[in-house]
C-alpha cells in the first residue's frame, strides 16, 4: 500500500544529535553522528508490525480489500500521516551508547532501558507507561516528550542538541554553565586552545583558575598573596607601583612606628629559643626605591631576586624611612610621609630594613629572617655559603610562622629547643595575636608554603637542608655544627 510504503520510508527520517562533554583537563565537546539504519532494525520492525496490524483491522472492519478510488486514497494518505506523526521518528534524540561523564549528580535515573515483560515502554522520569504515543529514546531510556526536561533549569528540552551527564539530560547552555570552567579573573568561560581542549592556569596554593592570556596581558597580582586582580575586586595601588589586595591590606603594616610591637614579638621569639640579640638594632620600614638603593650599597648579604623585601645592613648611611601611615584615597596612596634616618655603626649590624605595606605575618617572617642574619654576624659566625646562611634564616622565618598559625603543642619549635623555652615563647606571642580572620590564617599557611616550595638554590635548597638538620638534631646542635664546619650536619 502506498500509505504503508510512506511509513517505511519515514522510519529513517531526522535523528537528533546528542552531545556529551568530558572533564576540564580533556574537555573537547563533540557532536555524535546519527545512528546508522541497521541500529534501528528492531525499532523499525516493531513500528512496521503495528502498521500492518492497523491495516488488517481496518480491512476486516470494512469487510473488503482496500479500494483504489480517489476518496479512499485520500483517506489512506491522511491515516498514514496521522500514524507517522504518532511515531517517535521525527522527535527521537538518539546517540551511540557510551560511558557518561560523572559529575556527582547521583543515580537519579538509571542508564538501562525500561522495558516491562509485555514490551511496553516506561518513561524514565515519571515511570508511567508511554504506550503508542510520541516518545524520546536516548542513552538507553525512554521519555515522554513533556518529561524530557533539563536537570538544571527543569524546562523541557526541544533543542536538536543536548548534553547527558549521569543519565540526566541538560540543555547545552545549562550544562556549560554548570561544568565549563570560568576564569576567576575575567569571569568568562575559559576558551579552548587550538586543538579544542580547555586550557587554563591555576595558582598552586590558592587554586585561582584563570585564562593563560592573563599572564601576558598585564593583569596585576597582589604583591603579598600573589592572587590576580579580578574584574569584580579592587586592589590598592601603592606609591611605588605595587598592588595590594584589600584582604592583605586589612593586616598590613604601613610605617616604622606601627612595626615596633611586632619587632618586640620577634625579639621575644628569639629569646625563647635562647638566642637573645643583645644589641639594639634599628628597624625601619622603607619604600621600594630606598630598599633597592640600600641593597646596591651593601657589601654583605644574599638577596632574593627579583623582589627583595628585606635587608640586614652593616654600612653607615642615610636612609629615607616611612615615618607615618600614608594617606589613602580612591584605592591609591595619595600622600607619603618619609624622613631621613642616619645609620651609625656601633656593631656589625647598623639596621634592618623591610618594605612597607605588607601584611603582619609576611612582615614578621621577613623580620625573623633578617634578624637571623644579624644574630649570625653579632655572634661571630664565619662567612657562610649562601645555601647555609639563607637556609638557616629561612628556617627561622618558617619556625616563627608555625608559632603564629598553629598551636604550640603542634609546633615544631619544641623539636628545635627545650619544651620550656618553646612554651614560654608560644604563650608570650599568643597573648598578643588576638583573634585573626580566616583569611589571615590562610595567608600564614601560604607564606609557609612559599618557603617550603621555593626552588632557588640558596633559599629553597638551603631551607630544605636546614629544616632537615633542625628536625633531626635540634636548632642548638645545628647552629653549633654550622659554627664549627660552616655546613649543615648530615
Amino acid at each position: 500500500m502506498t500509505w504503508l510504503k510512506g511509513i517505511i520510508e519515514g522510519v529513517n527520517h531526522r535523528v537528533l544529535k546528542g552531545q556529551s562533554h568530558g572533564k576540564y583537563e580533556d574537555y573537547t565537546g563533540w557532536e555524535i553522528p546519527p545512528t546508522p539504519v541497521d541500529q534501528w532494525a528492531d525499532h523499525e520492525g516493531e513500528e512496521l508490525n503495528r502498521a500492518v496490524a492497523l491495516s488488517l483491522a481496518e480491512e476486516e472492519a470494512a469487510g473488503k480489500k482496500v479500494v483504489s478510488n480517489d476518496s479512499q486514497l485520500e483517506e489512506d494518505e491522511q491515516l498514514a500521516r496521522a500514524i507517522q506523526e504518532s511515531l517517535n521518528i521525527s522527535s527521537s534524540p538518539q546517540s551511540i551508547p557510551h560511558q557518561s561523564p560523572h559529575y556527582g549528580y547521583g543515580d537519579f535515573i538509571p542508564h538501562l532501558p525500561f522495558l516491562n515483560p509485555s514490551g511496553n515502554r516506561i518513561c524514565a522520569a515519571c515511570k508511567g507507561e508511554i504506550g503508542y504515543g510520541r516518545y524520546f529514546d536516548t542513552m538507553g531510556s525512554f521519555w515522554h516528550p513533556e518529561c524530557f526536561r533539563c536537570h538544571a533549569c527543569n524546562l523541557s528540552i526541544s533543542d536538536r542538541e543536548f548534553s547527558m551527564s549521569y543519565g540526566l539530560p541538560f540543555h547545552k547552555s545549562c550544562y556549560k554553565e554548570l561544568h565549563h570552567p570560568k576564569c576567576d579573573v575575567c569571569k568568562n568561560f575559559i576558551p579552548t586552545n587550538g586543538v579544542g581542549v580547555i586550557e587554563y592556569r591555576a595558582h598552586s596554593f590558592w587554586h585561582q583558575k584563570y585564562c593563560p592570556s592573563h599572564e601576558r596581558d598585564g593583569t596585576p597580582r597582589c604583591c603579598s598573596c600573589e592572587r590576580m586582580e579580578a574584574v569584580d575586586s579592587k586592589f590598592l595601588i601603592l606609591d611605588d607601583g605595587r598592588k595590594l589586595c584589600l584582604e592583605c591590606l586589612d593586616s598590613s603594616i604601613m610605617d616604622t612606628h606601627e612595626c615596633q610591637p611586632l619587632y618586640l614579638e620577634i625579639q621575644e621569639f628569639y629569646e625563647g629559643l635562647n638566642m637573645k640579640v643583645e644589641q639594639q638594632i634599628p628597624l625601619l620600614l622603607v619604600e621600594r626605591q630606598a630598599l633597592n638603593e640600600a641593597m646596591e650599597g651593601e657589601r654583605h648579604g644574599h638577596h632574593h631576586m627579583p623582589e627583595t623585601r628585606g635587608i640586614c645592613l652593616s654600612e653607615e648611611r642615610s636612609i629615607s624611612m616611612v615615618s607615618r601611615r600614608p594617606r589613602i584615597g580612591g584605592y591609591r596612596i595619595i600622600n607619603m610621609f618619609t624622613e631621613p634616618y642616619m645609620l651609625v655603626r656601633h656593631c656589625e649590624v647598623t639596621a634592618i630594613l623591610i618594605l612597607y605595606g605588607l601584611p603582619r605575618l609576611l612582615t614578621g617572617s621577613i623580620l625573623a629572617h633578617e634578624m637571623m642574619h644579624a644574630w649570625l654576624r653579632l655572634k661571630g659566625y664565619p662567612n657562610l655559603s649562601p645555601e647555609v646562611e639563607e637556609g638557616i634564616c629561612q628556617v627561622m622565618a618558617h619556625l616563627w610562622l608555625e608559632s603564629e598559625v598553629i598551636s604550640v603543642s603542634g609546633s615544631n619549635v619544641a623539636s628545635s629547643s627545650s619544651s620550656a623555652a618553646s612554651s614560654s615563647t608560644g604563650s608570650s606571642s599568643s597573648s598578643k595575636k588576638g583573634r585573626r580572620s580566616e583569611f589571615e590564617k590562610k595567608l600564614g599557611a601560604f607564606f609557609k608554603h612559599q618557603i617550603e616550595s621555593d626552588t632557588s638554590a640558596a633559599y629553597g635548597e638551603g631551607f630544605k637542608q636546614g629544616n632537615k638538620a633542625v628536625t633531626k638534631y635540634g636548632l642548638r646542635r645545628t647552629l653549633d655544627h654550622i659554627r664549627l664546619t660552616g655546613a649543615f650536619p648530615c
